[in-house]
């Protein structure tokens, strides 16, 4: 969620409050401290399994409050970096910061993230009605009106993920408007319509290539692909799209840190005759 973005409308249509800018210093202070003890972490100065110093040292060592010293080790704790309390310290679990939502959300924003070249090109777009499963996922009837969209995603100007997304029919004219070799739809609706993505489920399985997914990945039929399936909504829960990207073997990899404390992982069993 971006800074200010706290109040969306009646379509997921988030207004720009003109008081953006109150409280931005002590935001970008806790934001610094923060990033400081990150680096740190980075660095190997904490080594994994050792205690940050106690909020006392480190608001004396950074002239802050221990407020937000709390703000700032409360960052740390949502990327994964540091943990569960031992007193009035925290415990580094490890050396890689977890994504953010937009980045888990966005192939394009996790793509310059990590420091790669992205690009994007529609392969195909078109209305129609929803399907059956289209309804469940999106909150629909079946035969309301829905946008269909192919996208072939590309690292450094090799094809790694093909993408299937389905938006909801309020979006669908925002989606349109979008030039077909936008990196990032995620920013580009939020620049034109300010919708915010705030909630995402994901599975993630594996599946053999297709034809069509072979010929556009450029790899064998039948060779294992990783597939993600998503469905993302609102701040009110309204679905605004659901998608099946399939990445080519080798391409990306998915890392899950949990704890006694915090473990959003749930394992399933999936369907072993079901075809993808």
């Amino acid at each position: 969620m971006l800074v200010g973005q706290d109040k969306a409308g009646p379509r997921g249509e988030i207004a720009r409050p003109a008081s953006v800018r109150v409280g931005a210093s002590m935001t970008a202070r806790y934001v610094r401290i923060a990033g400081e003890l990150r680096d740190e972490i980075m660095r190997g100065e904490y080594a994994v399994g050792a205690q940050l110093p106690s909020e006392a040292e480190l608001a004396a060592r950074f002239a802050a409050s221990r407020g937000t010293i709390r703000q700032a080790v409360a960052v740390l704790a949502t990327e994964g970096l540091v943990g569960s309390r031992q007193g009035a310290r925290r415990i580094v679990l490890g050396r890689e910061r977890s994504q953010s939502f937009a980045e888990l959300h966005s192939f394009a924003q996790w793509a310059r993230a990590m420091g790669y070249r992205v690009s994007g090109q529609v392969l195909e777009q078109r209305r129609r009605g929803a399907s059956a499963t289209d309804a469940v996922r999106l909150a629909l009837q079946p035969g309301e009106p829905v946008l269909s969209v192919v996208r072939l995603r590309s690292l450094e100007g090799e094809p790694v993920m093909l993408e299937r997304t389905v938006y909801a029919g309020w979006i669908a004219p925002a989606v349109e408007r979008i030039a077909p070799d936008c990196e990032s739809i995620t920013q580009a609706l939020y620049d034109s319509v300010g919708l915010v993505f705030a909630y995402g489920e994901h599975l993630i399985d594996a599946v053999p290539a297709g034809m069509e997914d072979a010929r556009l990945l450029a790899v064998r039929r039948g060779s294992p692909l990783l597939r993600q399936r998503r469905i993302t909504t609102t701040h009110e829960g309204r679905p605004v799209e659901w998608s099946d990207d399939r990445y080519r073997a080798g391409s990306v990899t998915f890392s899950i840190r949990n704890s006694v404390d915090a473990n959003p992982l749930v394992r399933q069993v999936g369907d072993l005759r079901s075809t993808p």
